[in-house]
């Protein structure tokens, strides 16, 4: 039960290696360093296999590479959009290379949770993240896309069982509920509202390990808002994203484009 416990014991002293290598993450992401990121793929590669929590990081770092990748691509293609020039040649390039590297990184992903889930079946982080990059590789059209889809909801659905009140568990549901609406149905803000508050309490007590994710669910609370035309609420919100991470370049775009509006 050592994994469980993490999520409600004081971390030990062996532990806050782990605490370090996910703060790094998570600036690199913050900051949009893609350097960053990559300079701990190495060190996560190595080391014990049967380390969940070694398999959980080298997970969690690749989906945020991925992540970094496809907002790459988006930006490009929002920019091309505005400019309305025909598209060029070396642009065209650029975007195939990114979407190659985020399909990379997701089936890493994937592979790597499948590695920390042999370790610890039960492990509801593992299974919340490794859901997510299965939605990815089912939104990128890889061969593995037909099973994608399918596999990240019942992972997904795992999770939910084994950890109804992981906050980062919520957060990926509410993420994947807003990303996949259902018809005609309007897009809620009450799951990412609920998954704040869930970080406020986690944060309220030790340190967790795993721990990220409350910046995250700020910022995305606060997109759903300016999404659905409030933007006091919207700017609420992303200012507390802010004073979790100051650092965290979604969350600053975000509310930059409320206060420069």
């Amino acid at each position: 039960m050592v994994l469980a416990l993490l999520a409600v014991a004081p971390l030990q002293a062996a532990d806050t290696h782990w605490l370090d290598v996910e703060s790094r993450i998570q600036y690199g992401y913050y900051t949009e360093d893609p350097r960053a990121l990559h300079s701990l793929v190495e060190s996560l590669a190595t080391g014990d296999p049967h380390d969940p929590l070694k398999s959980y990081y080298a997970g969690l770092l690749a989906y945020r590479q991925a992540l970094l990748a496809e907002a790459q691509t988006d930006r490009a293609a929002a920019a091309a959009a505005a400019s309305k020039a025909p598209a060029h040649k070396n642009d065209r390039s650029k975007n195939d290379r990114s979407k190659s590297e985020a399909r990379e990184m997701v089936e890493r992903c994937v592979n790597s949770l499948d590695q920390a889930l042999d370790a610890r079946k039960d492990f509801a982080d593992a299974l919340a993240v490794q859901s997510a990059c299965l939605d990815r590789l089912a939104e990128l059209g890889t061969w593995r896309a037909p099973l994608a889809g399918p596999k990240s909801a019942s992972q997904l659905r795992k999770a939910l069982q084994l950890a109804p009140k992981n906050p980062r568990v919520l957060l990926l549901d509410a993420i994947s509920d807003y990303e996949h609406p259902k018809p005609d149905a309007p897009r809620s803000c009450e799951k990412f509202k609920d998954t704040a508050a869930a970080f406020d309490k986690e944060r309220a007590n030790v340190d967790q390990l795993p721990g990220w994710g409350a910046s995250e669910a700020y910022t995305w609370l606060g997109r759903c808002y300016l999404n659905n035309g409030d933007t006091v609420l919207a700017r609420d919100a992303l200012e507390r994203a802010l004073l979790i991470a100051p650092e965290f370049g979604q969350a600053k775009r975000l509310l930059s484009s409320i206060t420069s509006g």
